[in-house]
């Protein structure tokens, strides 16, 4: 049988007048155009604009803004160049205030449309805010060396499209990052290999934890190819000249091998000072993007849990120990749970390295059952759990099991959030505040987090 193809409406060639009546989850306008819904890139609500088809589907259309008639007053100048057109930013459009009004209302609509959960039963958090540029930690920059543009360019990729933008800075990147930039377009142009190098893998640390001349950013280029001596020359010789660590990957993240410095320089380390804690990570490791935000969730989950010194915490999918050390300072033990035994080994090489002995993690995949260590029938007073944007549904009958008399949840998407929430609800907890924090500014992307207590 022939497969069928999706019929699409012929787009129309000139911009139309569209007044936006709301905003999507994905931060763009939303109306009606002859009862069909419309979504409009570079739109806000209450908005007049003109705007051009960019698809045209039976159930839906896509338009990007091409004209602003009757302006938002949340209308700010974008303080990038690149804006509207790079698509590592989606509301720079909007001021600073408005997007995490935004935000908050996609949790609160999440919580009450999945989980009949209003905000009138539970305390909204106030909105947590750090800086809202240059606040990106870790990024993976593409590479593409395009002749017609005389050589290799370096960053985001264009909004819809799989081109890359031709970029000199980026304001949301650590600023010493952002200043890279220009310097890796001529290096990668001059390699014999500039056409097999695809992406470059960035991590920052902080400069003050490691003590290493500067050395605290970590660039990982992933190559197609072997890399000539003189390629390498050239290379290391970048990394020299910037005091930058250079990481090679020729195959998967098996084979990232650091070749400068070799000696001397420790792992990249992020600090938490107010925990006197210091924790160390590879290049690739899952880190927080935005450091000062993440210092402030930390905070405020320990804050919430309410932690005494003879709790025992659980702290499901803990990665490298981001909460799990700060959590260890409070409490009597607390125990990790994460399925990379990579970042397993991490966490107790940092526990060891800030002499914390009652902190124990183990290995086990929490999206498979049964889960078999003997963790999950330890009693446990209090959980952490920091999921993936799946979310975490395969754990809940554990906790339900446990009962602890708090359980904590930050989450990357309201929408799994929400949904757990509602099996939480339904297995004798309740939803007792909820909020959000700002980890990405400038993008649709929310994180929050939520507090449950038994009913």
């Amino acid at each position: 049988m022939a497969k069928r193809r999706h019929r699409r409406t012929a787009l129309k060639s000139d911009p139309v007048e569209i007044a936006i009546e709301s905003m999507s989850n994905e931060g763009r306008g939303v109306s009606h155009i002859n009862g069909k819904v419309v979504f409009v890139e570079g739109a806000l609500p209450k908005e007049i604009v003109k705007a051009a088809y960019q698809t045209n589907r039976s159930q839906y259309a896509e338009l990007r803004t091409t004209e602003v008639i009757t302006q938002s007053p949340d209308r700010v100048e974008p303080p990038c160049t690149y804006a509207g057109a790079c698509g590592g930013c989606t509301l720079q459009h909007l001021n600073n205030d408005s997007q995490l009004t935004f935000k908050e209302g996609v949790l609160l609509e999440q919580l009450e449309h999945v989980a009949g959960l209003q905000a009138k039963d539970f305390v909204v958090l106030p909105k947590l805010r750090a800086k809202v540029l240059g606040y990106r930690r870790k990024a993976r920059l593409a590479v593409r060396h395009v002749v017609k543009k005389g050589g290799v360019l370096v960053g985001f990729r264009e909004k819809n499209s799989g081109f890359i933008m031709d970029m000199q800075s980026c304001q949301v990147l650590h600023h010493e990052v952002s200043a890279l930039i220009n310097p890796l377009r001529l290096m990668l142009t001059s390699l014999d290999a500039s056409f097999d190098i695809p992406q470059i893998e960035v991590a920052v640390g902080d400069s003050e934890a490691d003590g290493a001349e500067g050395k605290f950013i970590a660039l990982v280029f992933r190559h197609l190819n072997d890399l000539s001596d003189k390629d390498l020359e050239v290379i290391l010789d970048f990394g020299l000249t910037n005091a930058v660590q250079i990481y090679l990957q020729p195959e998967g993240v098996d084979s990232v091998k650091k070749i400068f410095p070799k000696d001397g320089v420790p792992r990249l380390y992020y600090s938490l000072p107010g925990h006197s804690l210091n924790i160390g990570f590879h290049p690739l490791d899952f880190t927080q993007i935005n450091g000062e935000m993440n210092v402030m969730i930390i905070d405020r989950v320990i804050e919430i849990l309410d932690l005494q010194k003879n709790d025992s915490v659980l702290d499901l999918f803990c990665g490298l120990g981001n909460f799990t050390l700060p959590i260890a300072k409070k409490v009597r033990r607390v125990t990790g749970i994460e399925a990379s035994a990579e970042m397993v080994k991490r966490a107790r090489e940092n526990a060891l390295n800030n002499n914390i002995s009652n902190a124990e993690f183990n290995v086990e995949d929490l999206y498979k059952a049964p889960l078999s260590g003997s963790w999950a029938t330890d009693h446990h007073t209090k959980v952490m759990l920091d999921p993936p944007r799946t979310g975490a549904s395969e754990v809940i009958p554990l906790l339900t099991r446990l009962k602890p008399e708090k359980i904590v949840y930050v989450s990357c998407n309201p929408v799994t959030l929400a949904r757990d929430a509602n099996i939480l609800v339904s297995n004798g907890f309740k939803l007792k505040s909820a909020g959000v924090m700002d980890m990405f500014p400038h993008t649709s992307h929310v994180e929050s987090i939520a507090e449950f207590a038994p009913k």
